[in-house]
């Protein structure tokens, strides 16, 4: 793979802000904020600027009926995510958007500051049937803007509200800002967090994600979140060929250390206009081995660059997939860990009222 020649753009993962052309939608080049611009054509590169735009949607609780995945319906407070992962399957919705999946995802967010409310009228609805709503399913509902929208937080309170079960899934620490509601959640058996981690190099981390929290920062909260008696699990993900499979074996061994119960991996997905931002980020970063990486994924998943099918996007096959299998098992049998399947109890239910008070009957 040649090297690109054109500097890297530090700070973020996608390299490129390029639309995509499968939505005959026009293209554009980010070129930071124009006033600045204007008075440094002189100076070093404008850097990006994070945005948020609030927007309020007339839903919130989103239903699927795919076969791969283990809940039933989700909720993303957010779109796009300032974490910025280059290989996060999440990055082609902001197409939907006439946005671009690389710079556009990780620069121009949206916040739903009504979720909480939203979803209040969505309980209280006679016919609704509670199941464990999953957090974090597209976008991080902990990405840095959480600080001061809060808009996860109160959808916790509202969970814990009406003793509705609920799953988070984070790449970061910030998820220990509520604490207090997850202990309280945890009491009542209706909450479970994971943690995704995906390598213990710092540096790598901050190519790969550049805005989440570093590795240490996240087997520690793992860490506290078993202290305090929340049922957690850790996910490697995704596992990337000759970039981080490496870790796997020692990530394993840490969460047995701490005393975790629960780990998985989770292969590497390159859908639609995520395969050619992680080929452009290893001609930045990784040319050397770009080609090897890729021949991995291809034969992992059936020749192509990604597999859409359902029942095998989530399960890739092959001499390199069996490997990784073999690895992960015999890792969790030298750390001690069995696989620990969370219940979570939906009879605890209550329906809420639309004026913010549990009925009495």
């Amino acid at each position: 793979m040649k090297s690109r020649l054109d500097p890297a753009i530090l700070g973020r993962g996608a390299q490129s802000g390029a639309i995509p052309d499968r939505f005959g939608l026009a293209q554009r080049e980010q070129d930071g904020d124009w006033r600045d611009y204007m008075e440094t054509l002189d100076g070093p590169p404008v850097k990006l600027r994070t945005t948020v735009t609030e927007e309020h949607p007339k839903t919130i609780l989103t239903f699927n009926q795919s076969p791969d995945i283990g809940f039933d319906r989700s909720i993303n407070a957010y779109r796009g995510c300032e974490h910025g992962c280059v290989y996060c399957f999440a990055r082609p919705t902001h197409a939907f958007h006439d946005l671009s999946p690389g710079l556009d995802f990780e620069t121009r967010l949206f916040a739903k500051p009504n979720a909480a409310a939203l979803l209040r009228e969505t309980l209280a609805r006679p016919r609704y049937r509670p199941k464990p709503i999953a957090m974090g399913t597209n976008t991080d509902p902990y990405q840095p803007i959480e600080g001061r929208f809060r808009i996860t937080r109160s959808l916790l309170e509202l969970c814990l509200e009406t003793r509705h079960p609920v799953t988070i899934t984070t790449k970061s620490d910030r998820v220990l800002k509520d604490l207090d509601l997850l202990k309280d959640l945890a009491h009542l058996q209706l909450v479970a967090v994971a943690i995704s981690v995906t390598t213990l190099d710092a540096k790598l981390s901050a190519l790969l994600e550049p805005r989440a929290p570093a590795p240490a920062k996240r087997l520690a909260a793992l860490k506290t979140l078993v202290e305090a008696n929340v049922p957690a699990h850790c996910s490697i993900a995704p596992i990337i060929p000759a970039i981080t499979d490496e870790f796997m074996e020692d990530i394993v061994s840490r969460i047995g250390a701490i005393g975790l119960r629960s780990v998985g991996w989770i292969p590497l997905r390159l859908p639609y206009e995520v395969a050619p931002l992680f080929r452009e980020w290893l001609s930045v970063h990784f040319p050397d081995r770009g080609d090897k990486v890729m021949a991995i994924v291809r034969s992992m998943r059936g020749g192509r660059d990604n597999d859409p099918g359902f029942f095998s996007r989530m399960k890739p096959s092959g001499v390199w997939a069996d490997l990784f299998r073999a690895r992960f098992r015999i890792a969790k049998k030298r750390a001690g860990i069995e696989s620990e399947r969370f219940q979570l109890d939906i009879g605890k239910f209550v329906p809420p009222s639309l004026r913010g008070q549990l009925r009495l009957l």
